[in-house]
């Protein structure tokens, strides 16, 4: 429950919800690292949080498929970065994935970045508006995110901002590119995840709970960041991005 909680608000937010839910993973295991499969729990909370986007995002969703479907290939394009950082992070070094110390690393870039874009003029263009080549640079910061700590929401939002996209049109195509590289992945590792489950693993029961929690926590999530967007007070995310990562590095560093 916890966990799904954590997932919910860092999927939107601009926190990551990928390092939080590691950190804190870690945090819950404390001596006993293998208390529960911190990966198996991620792929599902993730899962929850899809459907959040698709509910919340739904008539938006309806218009790309029916009118706007240019909008179709720029999100095709922007996930093919994703796709191909995924891959190789899979094959080559899936252990970093669950890493608090690459997390707290990670809170600092993902800080800084909200920084940035908080010194930059907001835009007014229409997500319509993006060239094939802004696409797949709002694609390249959706791979960066991979890594635990850098948030996806934080980190598209801004490239879209800094392209010159109004705030809430900016959030909006985050959130639309997200759906095909959440569930393409979410596909897979549940296939892998019901193939491969070991009868003492994490009960399908706890699973299927903390996807609805994430789902239904995540709804109410995406309503605050549109809000604080509207503001001007995405860049405040800043100030509980960085004393985390601090916070977490000199924990790691400490021995835990």
């Amino acid at each position: 429950m916890i966990l799904a909680i954590v997932q919910g608000v860092g999927e939107f937010l601009p926190i990551s919800s990928s390092g939080h839910v590691v950190i804190v993973g870690a945090l819950l295991a404390g001596d006993n690292p293998e208390a529960f499969d911190i990966a198996e729990i991620n792929v599902v909370l993730h899962v929850g949080s899809l459907f959040a986007i698709i509910v919340f995002y739904a008539q938006r969703i309806r218009q790309v498929l029916s009118e706007d479907r240019r909008v179709l290939l720029l999100i095709l394009i922007a996930t093919l970065p994703g796709v191909a950082a995924g891959l190789l992070i899979k094959a080559f070094a899936s252990g970093i994935m669950e890493s608090p110390m690459l997390a707290g690393a990670m809170l600092l870039v993902t800080g800084s970045i909200l920084i940035w874009i908080g010194r930059q003029e907001k835009g007014e263009r229409l997500y319509q508006s993006l060239t094939v080549r802004q696409a797949l640079l709002i694609g390249l910061s959706q791979a960066l995110a991979i890594l635990p700590g850098i948030s996806r929401s934080g980190s598209t939002i801004s490239m879209g901002m800094r392209l010159g996209l109004a705030p809430a049109q900016s959030a909006t195509f985050s959130f639309l590119m997200a759906i095909p590289i959440i569930a393409g992945g979410g596909a897979y590792e549940l296939a892998l995840m019901f193939r491969n489950h070991e009868p003492g693993g994490t009960p399908i029961s706890y699973l299927v709970i903390g996807g609805a929690v994430s789902f239904f926590v995540g709804l109410v999530a995406l309503g605050w960041l549109l809000r604080w967007l509207q503001r001007g007070r995405f860049q405040l995310f800043a100030w509980w991005c960085i004393p985390v990562g601090l916070a977490v590095l000199i924990w790691q560093t400490l021995g835990g």
